[in-house]
């Protein structure tokens, strides 16, 4: 079991959420339940699942709660991308928040091997 804080990706993924909560603030009142909380979730996942994942027994364990927090990061990139589309999010915090995604997704896939290696 380790603290999950100690992670880079955890850290960068929860700052991913401070952000897309700051953003979502402007989105449509009507979006409140839609787009603006389905967003916020699954972004959400991102570093809860790392934080799960940190308080398993094994590495597969935590592998697959990793795996899970990719899928997150995949929805939440698509999410981000549809509210660019609809004239939610300007470009600048489209192209902002898509190379933050990115890189939390390269993390993950860098855990996930360093941890395939070590099991």
């Amino acid at each position: 079991m380790q603290d999950f804080r100690k992670l880079q990706v955890w850290k960068k993924s929860h700052d991913l959420t401070l952000r897309v909560y700051e953003v979502t603030v402007q989105f449509p009142r009507i979006e409140i339940y839609g787009l603006t909380s389905q967003i916020r979730r699954a972004c959400a996942s991102i570093p809860t699942n790392i934080a799960e994942g940190c308080g398993r027994k094994s590495p597969a364990d935590f592998a697959r709660f990793l795996q899970i927090a990719m899928g997150s990061a995949s929805e939440t990139e698509y999410l981000i991308l549809l509210t660019h589309d609809l004239k939610y999010l300007d470009t600048s915090q489209y192209t902002e928040l898509t190379k933050i995604i990115i890189e939390v997704k390269k993390m993950l896939t860098s855990l996930l091997k360093k941890l395939r290696t070590d099991y």
